[in-house]
């Protein structure tokens, strides 16, 4: 081999290579389904310190999902729930969810439960009012 092609190959053996897949059809749905209902619920999304609402929590969820996904890091929508959408990645601090009763609960449980009744209903959320389940129930 020439000093060219050995030092071409030294470089492109210094790249790590990965495969990007892409999520099944069904893991796109529901995370796009949990995104649309955070910002149609007309609840009012909790993170650092301030209260959002439903289209400014989307966008921000929106963009946490999409830098976890570009590094294969969200698999399932309990992925982008577990990594996106219960904490601050700068504070730790939990997200939380207040609806229309003014009760405040953290969204990890929330989106969970949306999740579950998105999954069992037919691909409907089931809660027209957008009011956060408790964690009982």
């Amino acid at each position: 081999m020439t000093l060219r092609a050995l030092t071409l190959f030294a470089i492109l053996s210094a790249i790590p290579f990965t495969i990007v897949r892409a999520q099944p059809p069904n893991v796109q749905a529901e995370i796009e389904y949990l995104l649309q209902h955070i910002e149609t619920s007309g609840c009012a999304f909790y993170r650092n310190g301030s209260w959002y609402d439903g289209a400014s929590a989307r966008a921000h969820l929106r963009t946490k999902y999409d830098y976890l996904a570009k590094r294969q890091l969200i698999n399932t929508a309990e992925n982008f729930i577990d990594k996106a959408a219960t904490k601050s990645s700068i504070s730790g601090k939990p997200y939380k969810i207040r609806c229309a009763d003014n009760v405040e609960v953290e969204s990890g449980p929330w989106l969970h439960q949306v999740l579950w009744q998105y999954r069992t209903s037919g691909r409907t959320s089931g809660r027209a009012s957008g009011q956060p389940l408790r964690p009982d129930g």
